[in-house]
């Protein structure tokens, strides 16, 4: 330790190099000389002396956040804990009002962690919120705001640690701990959150003492209570379900208006915060209020405290208090009843300063144009209301609806001419605003639907009219106008396709369809003029793409309401179109669709969106199937089958679109095998045989991979493989599939595993390539169902094995590089799902590869496993698809192939099992099942297998050998069952509870063991009644693993679990 202080001065150089350097190599040889602090539990004490005898404020937080490491990281008893907890506690009150403030966060988050991983172990966590009180008392009797200021950063970063899962802990662990908090803790936190606000409303005290007392406030309503992990990045606020507790507080008239009183005498961030609580007060659960009288005076207290808000205008010229007032106004429909607010004496007067306010709001496009969306989801949702509202209170929509509509469409196309004229943000280039404004506008136009359509069309006629002046020449013409013409089009389009949408949600009425045909008719009126005169010339300009995505968005919506399955040909949709346009049934309009997408992929060849949203909409038709049967009789599509190549589709080479020729292929493919066609699939896949020919003979002339790489462009090859998995994913039948696969075998498996080779370390290639036999390899609908003569099955799988050892042999011997997911774990997942699919397609008999000497499943797995094991355990948890493909390997192994897990050396044995345990607490409820799957047939081939059993086998032995050496693997697992079945809402509980009676069986006497533990877990007042519930687990319970018993297991365990948590 005396060593550790004569160094002290070069340790705080090295801190503030750590913390402050502009070089990065003098930040990084400071890490590299720093990090050992964090590495282990004997660091504790030199951290506590850097503490007492450092006045730098780096050396401080490096101390801090090094012990914030090794408190999460590392095992300590709880005797040293508490002297920690103790001392940083003495240490806060000392000297903690004169610390920089980031070394006070970071002591207080050590604080705060300390007490949520040891809130279990010792009542004296459990005491933190009455230690942070007298902070405050502190601060309010002695009058040391520092003090007070310490106490509510103590309660907001303990409500906040408590709400947020800690790395390295189970998300059971971690809500286990959060719901005990919030029933022992919580509400004394609110509590002390009001106290503290009232305490300091009015006041001269300082702004942080405030903003620290609302934040905490608005943690305690934001917190988790139920689980459901709320996104928070999320705009769309859930119901708050907030405890029984906290009626009285919740109900009490002072508490809201508190939060009124705050928001009116302070400024952002302080009001937006305010009002943000009062956000959620308005969420609280129906059932939390005494009664609906209750209830009702809370939301009166609501709208009154609204109305004069809006009367007085207060606060609403700051942009984030507008933000989450336009928040609070859309939550009270989301969470009321039209009804409930009709019948409330201030009503009239409120909903007429909403509307006013709503109004100003959509005029203010460009200071307003992230809150507008929850201005009209209110009005969406009460006018949806309308059909509901009994009684004769006049809801006031029919006055204020109109004049909003005509507000929203008067205000976009204004929109256009400023941005045009004076430049700045477009809202059209906002897609997730855009699409959320499209979603609520319908219930409002066409809600007085006649004035609105009346209007629309009164807009559109002279625009359209405008436009079409410009098709002959633009010689002399000012294209800024044009250029408005193209944006007021756009905004139109979008909102007759919308409204036309609508028709979806709303019934009856004939009228309506006519008024519909009258504003599609417009729409397809336009679209024969994009594409004539001088507007063929704009294709680059984004405006005039923007006009094509609105088009194709309108086709989407026009097609989910008028053509298809669901709509009779006598719609009045159509005597409108046919009327004014000659358009007169689905054919028809399907036509001009055609024409309209055979144009896009001619023209926008390098605009990825329009391609994009094109295909998508050419998709979308080929998969209805009367839509795609009415496709298959038009001459356009008999061309296009014939005729797909860039030569026809420059779009096709653009780097851009290599994804979308994926896409391309696949619908084409699907309408081509609507009909039972050989010769036409051959005269189809003409165009890729002489790609495939030709790589053939470039691989044939060359001398090695390097020289085939040198010959042709990776471009082709990519293309290639985009194409014949586009064509793979739509053989849906044993007869298409049968088709592709007679093509491709065995005539060009040879040049795809040239490609292969070649482009062996080019990850844009070998994706392709192995995403091709991914798809190729998968029986979606049984469609590889072979003859059973046929050796396509086994044959099929030989190419399977020589890809993944030919990708894996390059791949294992990749250098380490800054970019591991792109460069290596994007093909081993990729090589995995392939294994994963061929081993379960249930077409291959694998004992044939053993019985002939044939080592190509050996190969496979044994390369498959290595590529695996290269991936570190918490990249493979970290990386969704990287988890998801090699969970299903392991299920689909441990279910077919235990012995091959079973005779890995006993280190691959135990990373394996230890995959499956951190798996078991994945929140992706697929990856759970799967790994319980995965320890359930594991367990099971053991238990019926083991040493001394019936039909004892080698592999059973080898798992035994493996056991001996890691006793702890399997009880381990249990362990985490329990504690997810038993103290976690888990949604796959029957899942989960399949392997717990294996691994009971292997060794029952660990699990006597492990059920003392599990109760000793508990509190001390849980501990009897859980000892209780667990005596009546194995009930009638056989030692075997028939269905029968495994039913009556399950079946107990969920008594068990019920019995348990009824009286948690």
């Amino acid at each position: 330790m005396g060593d550790l202080l004569a160094s002290l001065p070069a340790l705080e150089a090295a801190s503030e190099k750590l913390y402050l350097s502009q070089v990065p190599q003098e930040r990084a040889q400071a890490e590299q000389m720093l990090r050992v602090f964090g590495t282990s539990t004997e660091y504790v004490a030199h951290c506590k002396a850097i503490l007492d005898n450092s006045s730098s404020p780096y050396a401080q937080v490096l101390a801090s956040s090094s012990l914030i490491k090794i408190v999460t990281e590392h095992t300590l008893s709880t005797a040293v804990k508490l002297e920690m907890r103790t001392y940083f506690l003495n240490y806060l009150d000392s000297r903690g009002p004169q610390l920089e403030p980031f070394v006070a966060t970071s002591l207080i988050q050590l604080l705060c962690r300390m007490t949520k991983l040891g809130w279990f172990e010792d009542d004296a966590y459990r005491v933190l919120a009455d230690e942070a009180r007298n902070f405050l008392e502190k601060g309010t009797t002695g009058g040391s705001q520092a003090h007070y200021l310490l106490g509510l950063r103590i309660l907001n970063m303990l409500v906040s640690e408590m709400n947020a899962p800690t790395a390295g802990r189970s998300l059971t662990q971690h809500r286990k701990i959060a719901v005990n908090f919030r029933d022992q803790s919580l509400y004394k936190v609110f509590q002390l959150a009001l106290t503290a606000l009232r305490h300091l409303h009015g006041t001269a005290a300082d702004e942080k003492l405030k903003e620290q007392a609302v934040q905490l406030a608005l943690q305690c309503l934001s917190f988790d209570f139920v689980g459901t992990c709320l996104d928070e990045s999320s705009e769309d606020l859930g119901t708050i379900q907030v405890p029984s507790a906290w009626r009285a507080s919740i109900e009490d008239p002072s508490t809201l208006q508190l939060f009124i009183d705050c928001y009116c005498a302070t400024q952002p961030p302080l009001s937006n915060m305010a009002l943000e609580c009062l956000v959620r007060l308005a969420s609280v659960r129906r059932s939390l209020f005494s009664s609906e009288t209750e209830r009702s005076n809370f939301l009166s207290r609501l709208v009154n405290g609204t109305r004069d808000l809006l009367r007085q205008q207060s606060g609403l010229a700051h942009h984030a208090n507008y933000h989450e007032f336009c928040r609070l106004l859309g939550r009270l429909k989301a969470n009321y009843q039209l009804s409930e607010l009709v019948g409330l004496e201030s009503y009239k007067e409120w909903i007429q300063l909403v509307a006013d306010f709503t109004v100003s709001s959509l005029n203010s496009w460009q200071w307003a144009s992230g809150s507008v969306y929850y201005l009209l989801g209110l009005w969406s949702r009460l006018v949806s209301s309308m059909p509901y509202l009994k009684g004769d209170a006049p809801s006031q929509l029919d006055v204020y609806v109109p004049k909003i509509t005509r507000a929203y469409i008067t205000s976009r196309l204004e929109s256009v001419q400023a941005v045009v004229m004076q430049g700045g943000e477009d809202p059209l280039d906002n897609e997730e605003q855009l699409q959320d404004q499209m979603d609520s506008l319908p219930y409002l136009c066409r809600f007085q639907y006649g004035e609105t359509a009346e209007y629309l069309t009164s807009l559109t006629d002279p625009l359209i009219a405008a436009y079409q002046n410009y098709g002959g020449s633009a010689a002399g013409q000012d294209l800024k106008q044009l250029e408005m013409l193209e944006g007021q089009l756009t905004w139109l389009v979008h909102i007759i396709g919308a409204v036309v949408r609508g028709r979806i949600n709303t019934t009856g009425a004939d009228a309506q369809e006519t008024m519909d045909g009258d504003l599609a008719a417009r729409v397809f009126g336009l679209l024969r003029l994009v594409d004539a005169g001088y507007h063929t010339t704009r294709y680059g300009e984004h405006s005039r793409q923007r006009l094509d995505l609105a088009l194709l968005s309108f086709f989407q919506n026009f097609r989910k309401v008028y053509v298809g399955e669901q709509v009779m040909h006598s719609s009045k949709v159509y005597l409108k179109l046919n009327e004014r346009l000659g358009l007169s049934d689905h054919s028809t309009v399907l036509n001009i669709m055609l024409s309209k997408i055979a144009t896009n992929l001619k023209v926008f060849g390098s605009c990825e969106d329009v391609v994009e949203q094109t295909l998508t909409l050419f998709q979308d038709l080929a998969a209805g199937y009367m839509s795609g049967k009415l496709l298959l009789k038009l001459d356009a599509i008999a061309f296009l089958l014939t005729h797909h190549t860039s030569d026809y589709f420059p779009f096709l080479t653009d780097p851009s679109n290599l994804r979308n020729r994926t896409t391309f292929y696949h619908t084409l493919a699907r309408l081509l095998f609507m009909e039972d066609t050989p010769a036409k699939f051959k005269s189809f896949v003409a165009p890729l045989q002489q790609v495939l020919v030709g790589l053939a003979s470039a691989s044939n002339n060359a001398t090695n991979a390097a020289a085939l790489r040198g010959s042709v462009p990776k471009e082709t090859v990519i293309g290639l493989f985009r194409d014949l998995r586009g064509i793979a994913t739509a053989t849906n039948s044993r007869r298409t599939y049968g088709m592709l696969f007679d093509w491709l075998y065995p005539a060009h498996f040879p040049t795809i595993l040239a490609c292969m080779e070649a482009w062996a370390d080019t990850p844009e290639v070998t994706t392709a390539l192995l995403k091709f036999m991914a798809e190729f390899v998968l029986n979606k609908t049984q469609r590889l169902t072979f003859d059973s003569s046929s050796p396509n099955g086994i044959l099929l799988f030989r190419e399977v094995s020589k890809v993944i050892v030919t990708f894996g042999n390059r791949v294992l011997q990749l250098a380490p590089t800054a970019d591991p997911y792109g460069q290596k774990y994007k093909g081993i997942w990729n090589c995995l799902t392939i294994l994963t699919r061929a081993l379960g397609g249930n077409y291959v008999n694998f004992g044939v590869f053993e019985l002939y000497g044939d080592p190509a499943l050996k190969d496979a797995l044994d390369m498959s496993l290595k590529m695996a094991l290269s991936i570190p355990l918490n990249d493979i948890l970290a990386c969704r698809k990287v988890g998801k493909a090699y969970f299903a390997l392991l299920d689909v192994l441990c279910h077919n192939h235990s012995n091959v897990i079973a005779t890995r050396d006993t280190t691959t044995f135990g990373f394996l099992l230890n995959s499956l345990d951190a798996g078991l607490k994945s929140l992706d409820v697929s990856i759970s099942s799967q790994c319980a799957a995965a320890v359930d047939n594991l367990a099971g081939y053991y238990f019926k297998h083991m040493p001394g059993s019936e039909s004892p086998t080698p592999a059973a032995a080898a798992i035994a050998e493996h056991l001996r050496q890691r006793p702890e693997l399997f009880p381990q697992i249990l362990s985490t069952l329990f504690e997810i079945v038993l103290f976690e809402d888990c949604t796959n509980q029957w899942s989960l509870s399949r392997p717990m009676l294996s691994l009971i069986l292997i060794n029952e006497q660990i699990y006597g063991q492990l059920r003392q533990q599990i109760v000793a877990s508990q509190m001390p007042d849980r501990q009897q009644h859980l000892a209780a519930c667990l005596e009546k687990l194995m009930l009638d319970v056989q030692r075997n693993l028939e269905p029968k018993n495994r039913d009556k297991f399950t079946q107990n365990l969920t008594i068990v679990r019920h019995d348990f948590r009824s009286r948690s």
